[in-house]
């Protein structure tokens, strides 16, 4: 299996470099096999992690249960959006296109090397690069708006990855207290010690590292440069950033909730994420509400989907935790449908606002119903992935006694849903408006509709039978994150 995970490193980054020195057209095809071939490899993991872990693979790499749940998520992204890229690039200029493929690369391969990190302080330095090529990525329509909210995102998460390196060195001085000074910031020794731990350090790592890493995640207070950065990123990049940079950050709080579990009792990490879990769904449910830039509401159902993480975990029970790992999955193939459907409306329409998309069923007979299918998967509608996965959340919390939470996180998910279809059938249901609207019916590219299919199917294989060997996965990290 090291030969899986080296395969899993090296050819995204070897994909990126090659699109750089090639033709346009060429990148594309080598971004597409790279991508699927990366999932493909992701997937060879499943059975050897769905009863076990593959442990330490060598001195800085490790896969477990809740690693691979979370390189399923961005593997699957990456493939599916390398095959969308292919037609939403069609026609820029060479240059541009050549740049894009790199970055999408690049950004993959960041995200998919992170959860195999076999310690905090590689896992902060995998975090850190995905920072640095998402802000390029970010700015690479080259409008005086991109590098505002690139020069944005920047500051705000180079300012929450300090706290999470604080986060790091206080997880390494309370681990050095036992194991030694040359402890080299591997998690599993860690929880092997938690009771020998110094309570105080480790209660300031884990709060530093919601913080921290919670600016990444998109959490409140630290989420005001999600909305500008998913806003102004090319649509292929604004599905990576929400389905799987969040999620990769999610991951990293994480590894420090399973540490701090350890050792100081699940009550305190628990409530802090609620309390921060809580805030997010609550700004997300109200913010949908008339947003006029298409992805910026996509963007705002990201924090709110943060959020319901962040509860999940909170409620500590097997099903919720299990629930919170489907939800992972399901909210990456989910939001990569709605930001890819979003991005054929910005092209067929010339705009992101959405008072100006109109006529979208007719116009997009394959986008438009997609995208409203999208829509209504992120609200949790049955049969999709994240009803399922809200559902065992939902009665995980009902299950462990939190009552009031579980019913907070249900008014709060019904009213964002109000707020998403509103806006999602003004833009396909509403009639153009006399004068306004010249397109004529018909898709921009067949490669932006296919990679939609693809998440619809994952979806709901997810929400109505998941595969034995993905449930059995499920099942072994949900037991380790809920290990005490």
């Amino acid at each position: 299996m090291l030969a899986v995970v080296l395969a899993i490193l090296i050819l995204p980054l070897a994909a990126g470099v090659v699109c750089l020195a090639i033709p346009a057209r060429l990148a594309a095809a080598v971004t597409a096999v790279s991508g699927i071939a990366s999932f493909g490899l992701v997937l060879a993991l499943v059975p050897e992690t769905a009863h076990g872990d593959l442990g330490e693979l060598s001195g800085y790499l490790r896969a477990d249960a809740v690693s691979v749940i979370f390189l399923l998520a961005t593997g699957f992204l990456y493939g599916a959006v390398a095959v969308y890229a292919a037609g939403y690039l069609k026609g820029r200029d060479a240059r541009y296109v050549r740049r894009c493929y790199a970055g999408l690369n690049a950004f993959a391969w960041a995200m998919l090397a992170a959860p195999l990190m076999g310690s905090l302080a590689l896992l902060w330095i995998a975090i850190e690069v995905t920072t640095v090529i998402s802000a390029l990525l970010v700015a690479i329509e080259d409008t005086d708006r991109a590098a505002e909210a690139a020069w944005k995102y920047v500051l705000i998460a180079s300012a929450g990855l300090s706290l999470a390196l604080l986060a790091t060195i206080f997880a390494y001085y309370a681990g050095a207290q036992v194991l030694g000074e040359h402890y080299n910031l591997a998690v599993q020794p860690l929880i092997d010690v938690a009771a020998k731990l110094p309570k105080t350090p480790v209660r300031l790592a884990f709060l530093l590292a919601v913080v921290g890493y919670g600016t990444k995640v998109g959490l409140f207070p630290v989420h005001t440069w999600l909305p500008d950065a998913h806003s102004e990123a090319p649509t292929p990049v604004s599905a990576l950033l929400s389905g799987s940079l969040l999620a990769v950050s999610f991951y990293a709080i994480l590894r420090f909730y399973q540490v701090a579990a350890a050792a100081l009792g699940s009550g305190f990490p628990r409530d802090a994420l609620l309390a921060f879990g809580i805030a997010s769904l609550l700004l997300a449910s109200l913010y949908v509400f008339g947003q006029r830039d298409v992805k910026r509401l996509l963007a705002y159902s990201s924090v709110e989907h943060m959020g319901i993480l962040a509860i999940g975990v909170s409620f500590g029970a097997p099903a919720a935790l299990a629930g919170v790992l489907l939800h992972v999955m399901a909210h990456a193939a989910a939001k990569a449908n709605a930001f890819m459907g979003a991005g054929v409306f910005t092209v067929k329409f010339g705009t992101k606002e959405v008072a100006a998309m109109r006529d979208g069923v007719r116009l997009l007979p394959w986008s438009g119903p997609l995208f409203l299918l999208a829509v209504f998967a992120l609200s949790a509608l049955p049969p999709s992935g994240i009803f399922r996965s809200e559902f065992q959340i939902v009665a995980g919390g009902l299950g462990s006694g939190s009552y009031a939470a579980a019913a907070i996180l249900v008014i709060l998910v019904t009213l964002a849903f109000f707020g998403l279809i509103t806006s999602a059938t003004g833009m396909l249901l509403s009639p153009a408006r006399d004068g306004t609207q010249t397109a004529e019916p018909g898709e921009p590219s067949a490669w932006m509709v296919v990679p939609v299919l693809a998440g619809l199917a994952v979806l709901f294989l997810l929400g109505i039978h998941p595969p034995g060997e993905l449930t059995s996965l499920i099942t072994h990290a949900a037991a380790q994150l809920g290990a005490r």
